[in-house]
């Protein structure tokens, strides 16, 4: 089992940064892949960036050379830093974490956090 809680979420300016955090509870942290969502008003949930066990990254498109993440597995922690933010990054974000990288990569995780709001005013 695999508890999964966001922080760093807040209230930000177009052209600001803010750094995401997400500790994981359980015992197989290090051999999952994680991920982070998103999902704004009306809009579907949308993966952002992916992490793999051995550091290997995805990215959506619209956030490439923007955003950045990375995981420190003796804290059990992945984070992601988002840099250049604007408007259209505004949303609840949601850490999730599976074994398998192509369940992360098809919408599919096993695990989910509570979620944290983005906001990037403009």
């Amino acid at each position: 089992q695999v508890q999964l809680v966001e922080s760093g979420g807040g209230l930000v300016q177009a052209g600001g940064s803010l750094r995401l955090s997400c500790a994981a509870s359980g015992r197989i942290f290090r051999f999952n892949a994680m991920g982070w969502y998103r999902q704004a008003p009306g809009k579907q949930r949308e993966l952002v960036a992916a992490i793999t066990r051995d550091g290997n990254t995805h990215y959506a498109e619209s956030v490439k050379g923007r955003f950045t993440i990375s995981r420190d597995n003796a804290k059990n922690t992945v984070y992601l830093q988002m840099n250049s933010l604007k408007p259209e990054d505004t949303g609840v974000y949601y850490c999730a974490s599976d074994p398998v990288i192509m369940s992360m990569l098809r919408g599919t995780p096993g695990y989910w956090g509570q979620g944290t709001q983005v906001t990037v005013s403009s």
